[in-house]
């Protein structure tokens, strides 16, 4: 899921730009780690961005639009939450939101 995150990042900046990567604890007792991979690519279209964790939804030429409804089913079976902020134009963040396991639980 992660790889399939980050090498989507990297496909929406064929010429370069930045990939962000970063992971925190919060508060959320439900879902407290946090996992956010961000690029400063093209962006996802507002009519997409609904729907971008739908099967064979795309925005590439030549995809599957298999990568990001996989991602988010792996996600959800695990407990978490998957959403996506994006701008055209400016980039793209995606946050993963998981439950932790406890020591010996």
């Amino acid at each position: 899921m992660l790889l399939n995150l980050v090498v989507n990042a990297l496909d929406a900046m064929p010429y370069g730009g930045h990939l962000h990567l970063a992971a925190r604890m919060t508060d959320d007792r439900q879902c407290p780690l946090e996992v956010a991979i961000g690029d400063s690519g093209c962006g996802i279209r507002p009519e997409l961005r609904e729907r971008i964790f739908e099967p064979f939804v795309t925005t590439k030429e030549h995809g599957t639009g298999l990568g990001l409804a996989i991602s988010a089913q792996i996600v959800r079976q695990h407990g978490g939450d998957i959403t996506v902020e994006s701008q055209a134009g400016v980039g793209s963040t995606f946050m993963v939101r998981l439950p932790v396991s406890k020591p010996g639980g």
